[in-house]
Order: structure tokens, then sequence, then C-alpha cells
């Protein structure tokens, strides 16, 4: 095990300075941190955010410091800000859960689901304890579509940890729909409601799916008016009362037995010349693909934790529209995209209930909704929105982390709900496509950089379009085929990405980028085997890079679940970068996984 540094706790810290405080030798530095302590707990952000910035500037290596001028930055919403404060704090002291709880929760209020998975990973790793962290993982996880692993932490704490979290269960419901599976999502619902009658986001989530999956109105209109009834009222109340009435009438209309015919008394003949029969029109086929998850999910309303002004923090949501992810990384030529690298962060996850293949995709809506503003709230970037119901249930302050005395809660698996099979990977198609040949290079010239204007102003749609054509008009243009890619991965067109960083590959098949690159295409789309598979490429071509080695352990660390392999690829990349901004986390993980 790893030796931890000597520090002493926030609450010790505090209570030091209020003692030396109360004996009138108080220092500056602590004065002002005390100072914007009060001004913080008073409501007075702008003056607690002064304070601690005096605080800061007179003990810059106080981690506690920087971890309140981020709270108080948060406060303000200023995210930047908050988020500089965090990590500057993390720098300090690569231990302090509450800087990892703050900035994963600006992280997850910013849509920034990738980085918010990182930080609550690593505040896991240190209370794998407490509940609230691996329901924020969860949550992250949901968000970024990773079910397997969102299965995984919300199934810790239903087994582990609290077998009646209402948060937990209800995870896990979406989790099910997300696998297309409603009938088992409606039990986890319904023992949420069981253990939490008023948990507002189950009831609104077992309305919608009796609705939209179930297709029984009688009993989804209950589960509305039940939600209606709440007080107070959901922020969604408008919204959730139209629907429930619509539905109501459209119940009432199709029991309602159709009017008799007009009765004709003492009809007078008429002659009447008929006219010819217009020519049959062509009847517009359906074209209508079933409602799947991914269609109509359903409202999974978040109930964060209340903030501890001494470490956590959670201001009130803001309309936050997050500019799309930087791209993957740099190539070298000069023309091209530089996009640089994220690394991956390294996770611990446990080895519970996996997920099935991934749902089909969503089918166009078909209009059917009553009316489209509120389906537009039901999508998966409004899950985690707080409702003023689901405060009932929020925890006041730091909640204290449970003794582990070795000893496993029994699982709380609603009846009828079989267990989540173990994780089985699809496999890639691949395309295999040949060295392409000819392109009109000077056509292409123009499109190439039209997309690196559009690139510059972060107009990423249109710079993405504009590569495509590039590439199409010279497939031998590498750096055209290649930043195609590096764009489709960042907006989310995995398939794509794959099929350009494949054509990429077609040019340069020593591209040390493009298949980095294209491995993280294949394990955001879920081809874990063979993302494996081409980062072991990377290495036997170049055994010192050092993202590969960090890559692949983390796919064995996070997917596989392969401990052995993980630790021999860590070690690697703490042999070839001993100050890697992954190190900390990486040592951290050793010692807690210790042979």
């Amino acid at each position: 095990m790893l030796a931890k540094k000597n520090r002493l706790p926030t609450w010790m810290l505090l209570g030091f300075l209020l003692a030396t405080l109360c004996a009138g030798c108080m220092a500056p530095g602590p004065r002002a941190l005390l100072r914007g302590k009060s001004q913080l707990d008073a409501g007075d952000y702008t003056a607690a955010a002064d304070s601690f910035r005096t605080a800061t500037s007179l003990l810059p290596e106080s981690a506690a410091a920087w971890n309140y001028l981020g709270v108080a930055c948060q406060k303000l919403q200023q995210a930047d800000n908050a988020a500089a404060a965090y990590q500057r704090a993390l720098s300090l002291d690569r231990d302090l859960v509450e800087a990892h709880w703050n900035l994963g929760m600006l992280y997850l209020e910013q849509s920034k689901n990738e980085q918010a998975v990182s930080e609550f990973t690593a505040y896991t790793l240190r209370r794998s304890n407490n509940p609230d962290g691996w329901l924020k993982l969860g949550a992250a996880e949901l968000r970024l579509g990773e079910i397997v692993p969102a299965e995984a932490s919300f199934g810790w704490v239903q087994n582990r940890l609290d077998p009646n979290n209402a948060e937990a269960l209800n995870g896990l419901g979406l989790a099910r729909l997300e696998r297309n599976r409603p009938r088992d999502a409606v039990l986890f619902f319904a023992a949420a409601l069981q253990w939490h009658p008023g948990y507002a986001s189950a009831m609104l989530n077992l309305a919608v799916t009796e609705q939209e999956y179930l297709r029984d109105n009688r009993t989804a209109l209950q589960y509305y008016r039940a939600y209606l009834d709440l007080t107070p009222r959901p922020d969604n109340w408008e919204d959730v009362s139209e629907l429930a009435t619509t539905l109501e009438q459209s119940m009432v209309v199709a029991s309602s037995p159709p009017p008799p015919p007009p009765m004709v008394v003492n009809p007078t003949p008429v002659a009447v010349q008929t006219p010819p029969p217009p020519p049959p029109q062509p009847q517009p086929t359906e074209n209508r693909r079933p409602v799947t998850v991914a269609q109509r999910p359903t409202q999974y309303q978040y109930a964060y934790q209340k903030p501890q002004a001494t470490a956590r923090v959670n201001p009130p949501p803001v309309a936050y529209h997050p500019a799309p992810a930087p791209p993957v990384v740099k190539i070298s030529p000069p023309v091209q995209s530089q996009p640089p690298v994220q690394p991956q962060p390294v996770v611990t996850q446990p080895k519970v209930a996996a997920a099935e293949n991934p749902p089909a995709q969503a089918a166009p809506d078909d209009g059917s909704s009553a009316k489209p503003g509120f389906w537009n709230h039901l999508n998966p970037s409004h899950w985690f929105a707080p409702t003023a119901v689901d405060k009932k249930y929020e925890t006041a302050g730091f909640a204290p982390v449970p003794p582990d005395n070795g000893a496993a809660a029994p699982p709380a698996t609603p009846a009828g709900v079989e267990s989540a099979p173990a994780p089985a990977f699809a496999r890639y198609g691949y395309q295999a496509p040949a060295r392409p040949t000819g392109g009109d290079r000077r056509s292409a010239a123009g499109a190439f950089t039209r997309a690196r204007v559009f690139e510059q102003a972060s107009q990423w749609v249109d710079a993405m379009q504009a590569y495509r054509t590039a590439a199409e008009l010279d497939p031998t243009w590498f750096e055209a085929q290649y930043n195609y890619g590096v764009l489709c991965y960042r907006l989310g067109d995995q398939h794509q990405a794959l099929a350009a960083y494949e054509m990429a590959l077609a040019i340069q098949p020593e591209s040390v980028d493009a298949r980095y690159n294209f491995a993280l295409a294949l394990k955001a789309a879920g081809y874990v085997p063979d993302a494996v598979n081409e980062l072991k490429k990377v290495l036997a071509a170049n055994p010192d890079e050092v993202r590969a080695h960090l890559a692949l352990a983390n796919l064995y660390a996070q997917k596989l679940h392969d401990t052995a392999l993980a630790r021999e690829q860590y070690l690697k990349v703490l042999d070839l970068d001993p100050n890697n901004p992954q190190a900390p986390d990486i040592r951290y993980w050793l010692s807690a996984n210790s042979e």
C-alpha cells in the first residue's frame, strides 16, 4: 500500500482555526478563510468568493481554501472559475473527496458526462461505502449511454449498501428501459414507489412506461393523476396535466358508441347525374417504426444532494448548452485539424449485473404525443434535472460514511426480474476497404479549406460536412478522411467515425493517431474486444505509446474486469511517464488492487 501524505481532516482544520481566532492570534489567511465560510453560510456568495480569493493568495497550498473558492464560484454560476478552483485543490490533495464530489456535480450540471464519470469514480474509490457517490456515478454513466456500468453502479447500492434506495431502483428501471425490457422496468419503478410512495421520478416513469411501451392507458392515467396530486406541484405540472387530459379524452372517445345514421323522412326522388369517379389516388403507406426506448425515454429526475458549506455544493440548475466535446488527438500534417487527446479515467467497477446488447436505434417521431414540447422535455439530456418534489429525499449535509463490517446486504431485486447476464460485447463488422486510388485534389482543397474555417468558428456540423465533401472528392486524402472521422466521433456519430477511420487507415495503415482514435471509437460504440485488439496493434508497432497503454489498462479495469492485465498496463504507464496527469489515480488504484 502506498503511504498517504499526512494532513488534517477539514473539520479538524476548521476547529483549529476557530480556536486560534478565539485566542486572538488569527493570521490573515485563516481569518479570510473563516470570514468566507461565514459569508458562504449566510448566502453572500460574492463576498465569500472575495474572501476565499484572499485566503488562497495567502494560503496558496491549502487545498481546503481552493475547494471553498470553487463552492462560492459555483454558487455564483461561474462554472469555469469553479472548475479551475476544484482542479487546483485536487492538484494539492488528490484525496480531498469533497473536491472530487463538487467537481463531479459541476460536470454533471454541464452535461460533461465523461468528466463527471472520472470524478465520481475517484470519489467512490475513496468512499466506497457511501451510496451517494455510486448513485451519481450511475447517473453520469446512464447519461453517457454506458448501460452496463450504470447498472453496476446502481446495483452496487441496491445489493451492498441500501436495498430499498429509491434512486437506485429508479436508475435500474431506466437501465432496463434502455435494454428494451419495459416490464422489468415497471417492477423496479414500482419497487421504488413501494418504499418511497411520494417519489415523483418513479411515479412519472411508471406513467410514461405504461402508456408508451405497454400501451396500458388506463393504468398510465392513474399514475399521471397521482403525479399531478403531489404537493408541492412538480415543475412540469402543466405539461403532464395537458397530457393526462388528452389521454383521458381519447379514452372516452374510444369507449363511446358511434352515433346512429340520420333518418330521412319522405325523400323526394331527384334525377341526379352521377359524375365519373375520380382516378384512384395513391394512399400514403404507414412507415412508422415501433416506439423504442430512445424515442420515448422516461424523465429521470435525479435528486441532487444539498451542499454542506464545508465540502459539497449543489447550486440551482442553470440553462447550459455545452459545446461539443473536443476531438480526440492531433495528427502531424500542418493542414489538418489538431484536436487534443483526453486521457481516459482510471476506473474500478464492481462485478455485478451487466446489460444485454444495446437497444435498437430510435425511430422517427410519429407525432402521436399530445404536446411535442412535453416529449421534448422527456429526453435523456433532462433525465437528471431535480424537481421540487424530489427535494424531500435530499440529505442535509454530508452523509456519514457507514462502517464497513464486511457483510453485504442481501439483494432486493423485485420479484419476477431476472438477474442481468454477464457482460457480452458485440463484435465490429470490419469493412476492410482497399486503398483508394485517384481523386480530385484541386476540388477537394476548396472543401477542406471551408472545413477549417468552419472548425475555427466552432461550427462543428458544417465542418464535418465539408470534410466529408473533401473526402468524397479525393478519397486518397488522408487528412480529409481522418478529420471527418474526428468530427463524427466528436458529434457522437460512431458509425460514420468508424468508417472514416477505417478509410484513413487504408490510406496510412501505420498512422498511430488514426488507429488509436479508431480504438476509442470502437470502445464508445461498445465493441470492446475489437478496441483491445486495435490498441494491441498500436503497442506492437510502438511499445512506448503511453496513451495506448493507459487506454488498454482502462478497458481491462472498467470493461473486462481483468485486474491482472490492468495492473500490468498501469505499471507500464507509470514506468514510461511517472508524471502522467492520471498518475495519482493510477497509484491509488494499484494500492487498492494490490496483489
